[in-house]
């Protein structure tokens, strides 16, 4: 936008130089055209006035002698004709031509003669100038003078030139100002889509300086402020609200289950113990969803905190717990890390509550005899890749597109247990840590989900390092875990 209204500006001032320089430049050329051919009908008419005694039947010798010296010292052709056109006298510099034909003609028919009109840089020809002889009213003859316009052509051009030279000087001015001009007026619009942005990426607290360009785009900023502080408010409130109506419906949600729970001793038929262990089965699955919300939440508030984490230590802990119920249903988990500590910088619990929910639906789709590995590794253009990989019936492409929607489940597993929030969890944490989530069918099954964590800028001390981030890294052996 810049580049437009700079053009803008420069296209304005060009026309404004051309409209201006254009007619000044023709009346620079008609000028100094004038000023030559004033003065060669002032020296015509001399040598017509001695020419006259000479056509009445004097000798030519006197004009001879002047028209001579007069081509001598200025380099100025002059000829002296009579009525019949023939030459009386002439210098060595005089030629004859078609120009100088008609300024005769127009001189033996008693009216002076000058052209042409103005002298252009790029026409080639002389100055002609023809005065009549005059003697009582009748021509005797006519004096025609020939002048090189070369130094004419010469002056113009360099008056053209200076005038070149000063409209490049007001063009890049122009610019010079435009671009000053542009920068001013645009840069609360270029400040106003550079936190667009960072607000779009999550840092709701990035907001836009209110004093800068016009007066409109300042009341735009402040606007845009005020929205932005509005936003964020009823975001917070709603995050917040969350997270409190998720704690708070978990004490009358346990209190029901107990009692629910307390039920069944009372109830005597095979039906009623049915639907009673429905019930129970309710009450977990709501208090799934509720821990699901609170999780969310509090991820989501987290976004602007960052500590360092052992991805590697962490991996090898998570892999540890979940050991027990993928031995449970028959699942081989394995983990395959370096042995050395591979730092990331994130959120608070954002590689364990990652894990948590990438190893949950990797051993509950996998089924008997299926195989989840969890790799860490250096990636390769800096950062920690932790890799997730299972041998389950996975997802199609549209599945990957819906996965980290909220609630959102897959038509063929409406009937596993989940609350639909785990993938969108994982999500929030590691955009919030500037990280990146990415799914993939694997080969010949199964689905392959990646995280991508920034490594700290330094090498992390280890107090910076949570106590639950450190473990110890490298293949875990099912038959060594705790039962």
């Amino acid at each position: 936008m810049r580049r437009r209204l700079v053009i803008s500006y420069l296209l304005l001032m060009v026309l404004v130089l051309l409209a201006l320089e254009t007619p000044l430049a023709a009346t620079l050329a008609t000028r100094e055209t004038d000023r030559v051919r004033a003065d060669r009908l002032a020296d015509a008419t001399r040598f017509a006035s001695l020419a006259g005694p000479a056509l009445r039947g004097g000798g030519p010798d006197p004009l001879d002698a002047e028209l001579a010296a007069y081509d001598d010292l200025y380099g100025i052709g002059a000829a002296v004709v009579d009525r019949d056109r023939h030459t009386v006298a002439a210098s060595a510099r005089w030629t004859s031509g078609t120009r100088a034909d008609a300024a005769l003609d127009t001189a033996l028919a008693g009216q002076q003669s000058s052209g042409p009109d103005s002298v252009w840089p790029w026409v080639d020809g002389p100055l002609v100038v023809a005065v009549p002889i005059n003697d009582g009213g009748e021509v005797l003859g006519a004096v025609v003078t020939t002048t090189s316009a070369g130094k004419v052509r010469r002056t113009v051009t360099v008056w053209w030139l200076l005038l070149a030279g000063i409209g490049l000087l007001a063009v890049l001015a122009c610019v010079s100002t435009a671009f000053g001009l542009a920068g001013w007026v645009l840069r609360p619009v270029t400040e106003l889509d550079a936190v667009t942005h960072e607000i779009a990426e999550g840092h709701r607290t990035a907001r836009v300086r209110p004093r800068l360009g016009p007066p409109e785009l300042r009341r735009l900023a402040a606007s845009f402020n005020n929205m932005a502080d509005a936003v964020s408010d009823v975001m917070d409130r709603q995050r917040a609200f969350v997270a409190h109506a998720s704690h708070q419906l978990r004490n009358p949600l346990t209190a029901l289950r107990l009692r629910v729970e307390e039920l069944g001793p009372s109830l005597a038929d095979a039906d009623g113990r049915a639907e009673h262990q429905l019930a129970l089965e309710e009450t977990d699955r709501l208090a799934t969803v509720l821990d699901a919300l609170l999780t969310l939440a509090r991820a989501e508030r987290e976004e602007n905190q960052r500590v360092t984490v052992d991805a590697a230590g962490t991996a090898a802990s998570r892999v540890a717990a979940w050991l027990p119920l993928a031995r449970h249903r028959s699942v081989s988990l394995r983990l395959d890390a370096p042995e050395v500590p591979a730092y990331a910088r994130t959120v608070p619990t954002a590689i364990d509550q990652a894990l948590d929910a990438l190893i949950d639906n990797a051993v509950k789709f996998s089924g008997a005899g299926g195989e989840v590995t969890v790799t860490v590794r250096p990636a390769d253009g800096g950062g920690i890749v932790l890799q997730v990989r299972d041998t389950g019936p996975g997802m199609t492409v549209s599945q990957l597109d819906q996965a980290t929607e909220r609630f959102w489940r897959a038509p063929d597993v409406q009937n596993v247990d989940g609350a639909g929030l785990g993938l969108t969890i994982v999500a929030v944490l590691v955009d919030s840590s500037d990280g990146r989530l990415t799914m993939r069918r694997g080969e010949p099954r199964g689905l392959v989900a990646e995280l991508w964590f920034p490594a700290p800028d330094e090498p992390a001390a280890r107090g910076d390092v949570p106590d639950d981030a450190v473990g110890v890294a490298g293949p875990v052996d099912p038959a060594a875990a705790p039962a």
